[in-house]
């Protein structure tokens, strides 16, 4: 097959759905398809040449939104050379370029959610949860019902999707997400990662590794390792990923607050050998997150053997809490406090059961061959839907109206 996978940008920065297209990208072309690329980036981003396959660029755009005027017709006028058109993601115009573009088309467009439709965005942002409600009927909705198949990761994040917006209509499918397995030689990636970052030889890490942001719950992480800290002088936090809006000062001034501020390392964004070397030197994972649809990192984690501490706000926390690869608890400080006290008062044995756990439960469910054998053959059969949501509301007869008289 020959794939077109759409997304606003393929920047690394930008997190789990660039990663989860690089990587299934990577095991599908080994596989015999073709995969390329569309985004809003500019031609000369620096990160288009390391992305592995052909990019085709639209941008700059002057919005977060994204908006270029070349895209649906460019999209439109190649898409017979595709057999399928994967969109990643919601609120931004490359999703509704090819609503405009293939709708009509014996192409089918798929849609990758990537957790955008999760009810905390209404919850915790009110005012623009009201504005996507004015933007919602006439280009997300239709993105979304005249979708070939809207793609979820888990039941977790399907069920909370419907919750978002009454009107809603869409033929659903659930394709597991995956990551590659971790490299193996850990030793020289572990002592690289202790040479970057100074002064973590010989303690005990807990490690966040993600965008540095509000939604992730960086702030109860430290709040709580502040309250479990005086439990062992070794305890160390290390809290690295990208920091796009300015969050790490606050999260220093917090640290210093609470007393913790010499047991807080922020490396900052960290990639290749860096990263794998941080999960290896580590002791546990931590992801207090208020919201996420996956959590790549989670999955990476236990590909390492680290038991992954998550809230119950992390939509593979079922998966997690069955298997005893990790610990769950609310997204609170108290939460995440009860998930580092449970996992200090493990004997050595309990923790290396979790450990070995931890590897057995990513072998099983969040490997990227799992991924792309399901995510081949919907692609591949254009199989039926399991589930369609169906929505009958005087507004949605409207809005079938006013795009009929268009």
């Amino acid at each position: 097959m020959k794939i077109l996978h759409l997304l606003a940008s393929v920047d690394p920065r930008a997190g789990g759905p660039v990663e989860g297209v690089r990587r299934s990208g990577i095991a599908m072309q080994d596989a015999g398809h073709d995969i390329e690329v569309a985004t809003c980036d500019a031609p000369g981003d620096a990160y288009l040449a390391a992305f592995p396959f052909a990019v085709h660029t639209f941008g700059p755009t002057q919005s977060r939104y994204g908006h270029n005027p070349r895209l649906a017709p460019w999209l439109a006028a190649n898409a017979k050379r595709f057999d399928a058109v994967i969109v990643h993601g919601l609120w931004q115009y490359h999703g509704f370029a090819a609503w405009k573009a293939l709708r009509n088309s014996e192409v089918p467009y798929y849609v990758y959610v990537h957790g955008m439709l999760d009810p905390w965005f209404k919850e915790t942002y009110p005012l623009k949860h009201m504005k996507k409600w004015l933007y919602w009927p006439w280009a997300e909705y239709r993105v979304l019902r005249d979708a070939h198949t809207v793609i979820f990761t888990t039941e977790e994040e399907r069920t909370r999707a419907r919750q978002s917006f009454w009107l809603y209509r869409a033929h659903e499918r659930i394709v597991p997400f995956g990551t590659t397995v971790p490299p193996l030689d850990a030793a020289p990636m572990r002592e690289a990662f202790l040479q970057a970052v100074p002064g973590l030889r010989g303690k005990r890490i807990v490690l966040f590794l993600g965008r540095v942001h509000a939604k992730k719950g960086c702030d109860l992480l430290i709040d709580a390792f502040a309250r479990v800290a005086g439990r062992d002088p070794a305890l160390h936090l290390v809290i690295a990923g990208p920091d796009e809006t300015g969050w790490g000062a606050t999260l220093r001034a917090r640290a210093q607050a609470a007393g913790i501020a010499h047991r807080l390392s922020l490396p900052g964004m960290l990639q290749g050998d860096l990263k794998w070397g941080a999960f290896h030197a580590s002791d546990v994972f931590a992801l207090p997150s208020h919201q996420e649809n996956f959590g790549v990192a989670v999955a990476e984690a236990l590909g390492c053997g680290l038991p992954a501490l998550i809230s119950d706000k992390v939509n593979v926390w079922r998966e997690i809490e069955a298997d005893g690869a990790g610990l769950v608890a609310p997204d609170t400080v108290d939460g995440t406090e009860k998930n580092l006290l449970r996992w200090l008062d493990l004997d050595d044995a309990a923790r290396e059961q979790m450990r070995a756990q931890a590897t057995r439960t990513f072998n099983a469910r969040f490997r990227i061959e799992t991924m792309v054998s399901a995510l081949t053959a919907l692609l591949e059969t254009k199989g039926a839907p399991v589930d369609e949501r169906d929505d009958s509301t005087p507004l949605a007869t409207l809005c079938e109206a006013t795009q009929q008289s268009r």
